[in-house]
């Protein structure tokens, strides 16, 4: 008979790096899902206070690493932004984009 020792310790090898690339994969999931989040709620409160007439409301957006865009058309208000994603694995960065009534004008 052949000796089976060691066989869970070969197959917990062989499945172990499948269990890391997925928990990575939903860890970067995760964190890009935050971003986005944060990301849509500080440019929902810079288009609102924009539109309240707060020439510094895009300083609020976060750190250096944020690109806004701010366009007004027909009464709105409009920020667009971009974030990169801070993760261990290459993700793409986040976008968000909120309009409010360009009241301060």
């Amino acid at each position: 008979m052949l000796d089976d020792r060691g066989a869970v310790a070969a197959e917990f090898a062989v499945a172990l790096p499948a269990v890391v690339v997925v928990l990575a994969l939903g860890v970067g999931l995760l964190g890009t899902a935050t971003a986005t989040v944060r990301l849509q709620h500080a440019v929902t409160e810079a288009a609102r206070l924009l539109g309240r007439g707060d020439a510094e409301a895009l300083a609020g957006l976060g750190d250096g690493e944020v690109t806004a865009s701010v366009h007004r058309q027909d009464g709105l208000v409009c920020v667009s932004a971009v974030a990169p994603v801070r993760a261990v694995l290459p993700l793409p960065a986040v976008t968000a984009r909120a309009c409010a009534l360009d009241g301060g004008r």
